[in-house]
């Protein structure tokens, strides 16, 4: 599997005043979706969330997301070190991803730009 890249996961209480702070800090402008219940902003190498906090709890124990260049090669990889696949593979507004607990008990977003608007 290819990582291109890694993003450190943050819960905050208010979404609008913490997108300022990242914008300043990674020197980046932030892109706003929804997960569901949940408001993201992707700023530089921070996803910002802001939800229910039953969501946010669940969200917490993803310890970061990596960029892969495919989600397919990434569970093929993952499967043989004897990882579990939690979540996914699925399709989401930015591409697709999956989560999966490593044998050491860590808990990881893949995501990639296949079938991603404009990717």
């Amino acid at each position: 599997m290819e990582i291109l890249g890694t993003s450190l996961r943050v819960c905050v209480d208010d979404l609008d005043a913490a997108i300022p702070v990242y914008e300043k800090l990674a020197n980046a402008e932030a892109a706003r979706f929804q997960s569901g219940p949940v408001s993201v902003a992707a700023v530089g190498p921070f996803f910002l969330m802001s939800g229910p906090q039953e969501h946010l709890d669940i969200l917490r124990k993803i310890s970061a997301t990596l960029a892969v260049k495919d989600v397919d090669d990434a569970v093929t990889d993952l499967r043989t070190v004897g990882a579990d696949i939690i979540a996914g593979p699925k399709p989401t507004p930015a591409g697709r991803n999956l989560i999966a607990r490593h044998p050491d008990g860590s808990v990881f977003e893949y995501v990639d730009r296949q079938g991603a608007a404009g990717a």
